[in-house]
C-alpha cells in the first residue's frame, strides 16, 4: 500500500491542481488549505510565500515530467521504430487524445519560469528530456542530424498543444504535423 503524502506534497499537489483548474491567480491560501485538506496555518507554516510555493510547484512539476520522459526515452528503442510507433511515443507524450485542464498547468508554470531566474535551470531540464525523447524517436525514424531537429520539433508539439488548448478543439493533428516534420528532414 502506498504511504499517503505528507503535507508538503498535498499542499503542493493542491496548487498544481488550482493552477490546472483555474489559473495562477486563483492560487489562495485558503483555497490551497480546503484542496489540499490542511489547516491554513499548515500552508503558511510549510510556505512562506506563494512564490515560494509556485517555485516549489514548478520544481515538482518539473521532476515528475522529466523523470516520466526519461522513462519513455529508455523505453524507446531506436532499432525497429516505424511510424506506428513514433505516433504511439508522440501521442504518450502529449496525451492529445485527453482534454482537460491538467495540461494547462505545465504553461502556466512554464510562464512563471519566464519571471523567475531561479526556476529556468528546472525548466531547461524539463526541456531537455523533452528533446532527449524526440531525439530518440527521430533518430529511430532514420532522421539525419536528429538531435539539431529536436528542439524545432518540440517546439511545434508545445505550440500545437497551446493551440488546442486556447481554442478548446482537440490537437488531432499535433502527431500528423510531428511526422510530417520527422518525413520531410528524412528526405532532406
Amino acid at each position: 500500500m502506498a504511504k499517503p503524502p505528507g503535507t508538503r506534497q498535498s499542499i503542493i499537489d493542491a496548487v498544481l491542481r488550482i493552477i490546472s483548474e483555474d489559473g495562477i491567480a486563483a492560487v489562495t491560501n485558503r483555497r490551497i488549505a480546503k484542496e489540499a485538506e490542511v489547516s491554513l496555518g499548515s500552508v503558511t507554516y510549510h510556505f512562506a510565500t506563494q512564490h515560494d510555493m509556485l517555485r516549489e510547484s514548478l520544481l515538482h512539476f518539473v521532476a515528475e515530467e522529466t523523470r516520466r520522459l526519461t522513462e519513455l526515452a529508455d523505453q524507446c528503442q531506436t532499432d525497429g521504430m516505424d511510424i506506428d510507433r513514433a505516433s504511439a511515443a508522440v501521442d504518450q507524450v502529449t496525451g492529445y487524445t485527453q482534454t482537460g485542464t491538467r495540461h494547462i498547468a505545465p504553461f502556466e508554470l512554464y510562464i512563471q519560469a519566464g519571471r523567475d531566474e531561479r526556476l529556468r535551470t528546472a525548466a531547461e531540464q524539463s526541456f531537455a528530456a523533452y528533446d532527449r525523447l524526440v531525439t530518440r524517436i527521430l533518430t529511430g525514424l532514420g532522421v539525419p542530424d536528429a538531435e539539431r531537429l529536436a528542439s524545432s520539433a518540440v517546439a511545434l508539439i508545445f505550440g500545437l498543444q497551446l493551440r488546442s488548448l486556447a481554442t478548446g478543439r482537440p490537437a488531432e493533428e499535433l502527431v500528423d504535423a510531428f511526422l510530417l516534420l520527422a518525413r520531410g528532414a528524412q528526405n532532406a
